[in-house]
């Protein structure tokens, strides 16, 4: 974990941003020794977004299918299977 004190982003924006890049990990950035704010590159938080996405989208299924909702076929799961999987693909592109 990644802490540093809020200064520091106006002090070194290029170091933490180099930082974020590398590590793939936020930083947290505090003030007067609390919590304040997270800073993360623009891959990471794309990759994160995707990953939510995907999740919510996993618990809306099992929601259904807790429900009583009809089934999918292999086909069918293996279809959506792929296109998430392309989807986090691109998100990590970007």
């Amino acid at each position: 974990m990644n802490i540093k004190p809020s200064a520091a982003i106006r002090k070194n924006y290029n170091e933490i941003s180099e930082l974020c890049k590398r590590s793939g990990e936020p930083v947290y950035l505090t003030k007067n020794g609390e919590g304040d704010l997270v800073v993360m590159d623009i891959e990471t938080f794309a990759r994160r977004e995707s990953m939510l996405r995907l999740r919510e989208k996993l618990v809306a299924a099992e929601e259904d299918r807790l429900n009583g909702a009809p089934g999918h076929s292999i086909d069918e799961v293996a279809a959506m299977m792929k296109s998430a999987i392309r989807e986090v693909l691109d998100a990590q592109r970007r």
